[in-house]
This record gives structure tokens, sequence and C-alpha cells, in this order.
């Protein structure tokens, strides 16, 4: 990721002339308030820009601190970005679980996750999970906080699945041998939909990607008793 100021590469900013700060930045609050404020500000702006086009001074504008507040609680701005996705993913997939846990059943909570998983809206959301998926991969990530934060993302979001088909066998709903193995097919088949969901080549709709995921589940999840 091409830094676009000299603030964006590692440690701190060199000291600049003192010039009038936004109100946030003059009022004292603790570590993590002023963190998580940053970090707040920065989801929008990889949403918007992707992650190559964010600098530490779009980070700073969004939030109304000045640079060297960030630069004070970060010590890069792939520090900030990382924290930001991070922060979007957990949100993301705790809206999921939250419906998955309302369900009547395994059945209908995973069919709940397919049809969130694929909306107009999420494209959005795919379109930076692919982003960070890439940075973890770049020269300019030294400390692996993309590589290990994108990592313990997929830890999460099997367990989530792999936990919805164990309760469906313990409740007689499904018939799986290998909740593992289904559990990689699933996640692997969500990512290379979205991937070509979002490249449109070739053409995917929405209904088409969850018909797909449908499929998986009717075939490897045989209903108990069949």
């Amino acid at each position: 990721m091409a830094p676009h100021h000299p603030e964006d590469v590692g440690v701190k900013a060199a000291k600049t002339p003192r010039r009038a700060v936004a109100a946030a930045d003059r009022t004292r609050q603790p570590t993590e308030v002023r963190r998580r404020l940053i970090v707040e500000a920065a989801v929008p702006l990889i949403a918007e820009r992707g992650y190559a086009s964010v600098g530490v001074r779009d980070v700073a504008a969004a939030a109304g601190v000045s640079v060297g507040t960030v630069t004070y609680h970060f010590g890069s701005v792939q520090e900030i970005l990382s924290e930001a996705m991070v922060l979007h993913i957990e949100r993301y997939y705790a809206a999921l679980n939250e419906a998955a846990e309302q369900a009547a059943g395994s059945g209908e909570a995973l069919r709940l996750l397919i049809d969130a998983l694929f909306t107009e809206d999420t494209d959005r959301h795919w379109r930076m999970w692919f982003d960070y998926w890439s940075a973890g991969d770049r020269d300019q990530d030294p400390e692996q906080a993309f590589a290990s934060g994108q990592a313990k993302r997929y830890e999460d979001w099997h367990s989530q699945i792999r936990a919805l088909v164990e309760r469906g066998v313990a409740d007689g709903e499904f018939a799986c041998e290998d909740p593992a193995g289904f559990t990689v097919r699933f996640a692997a088949l969500s990512d290379g939909l979205a991937l070509q969901r979002l490249r449109q080549s070739p053409e995917l709709s929405t209904e088409d990607a969850r018909r797909h995921l449908y499929r998986l589940v009717e075939s490897e999840l045989r209903t108990g008793g069949q």
C-alpha cells in the first residue's frame, strides 16, 4: 500500500508548526476512546476509496483531529486500516450471527446467512473484504497486521458455520459426517461467488449466488432420517 504522505510510514510524525485543531482534539479523552474515534472514522473512507487511497491526513480530517493525534495513537496507517476493517467485519458478522440465533432451527439459520451474504447492499462489504484480503500480501505490512487479522476473522466465521451444522446434527435436523469439511467448502464457495459477483465475469446475480449455496446445503446436509 503506497503511502501518500510522509506521516503514513511507521512511527511518529516529525514536529510540525502548531495550528488550530478541532474541538474533539482539544477535549481530554481516554486513549481507548480516542483510538476508537479514529478507527470509526476510517471505516467509511475505506468503503469509499479503498485501502490504497486512504492516508493519515484523510483519517485525521474525517475524525476531526490533528495528524499528530493520529500518529500519537497509531504507529502507521496500516495499523489504523487493519483495526478499521476488523471493526467493520465484526459488526457485519455479529449482525449475521444475531439473525441466525433467532432462527427456528439450523436449516433456517443457514438460509438466513446465505440471504444476508448476498444482497445489493453487501457488495460493499465484499469489496472491502477482498481489499483487506490482498493487503496481507503487500510489502508495506511488515508487522503482518492485516494477515493475522484476516486469519482471526476466518477462524471466527468458520466456527460460526460449524457450530450451526453441529447443532443441526445434534437436533436431528441434519445428517453430516464431516461438519469441518462442509464448513471449509461453504466458506470457500461463499468467497468464490462473492468475487465473481463483484467482477461479473461471468455475470452473477445475487439470486444465483444464493442458489448455489442453497444447493450445497441441500446436497451435503441431508435431512435427518433421509
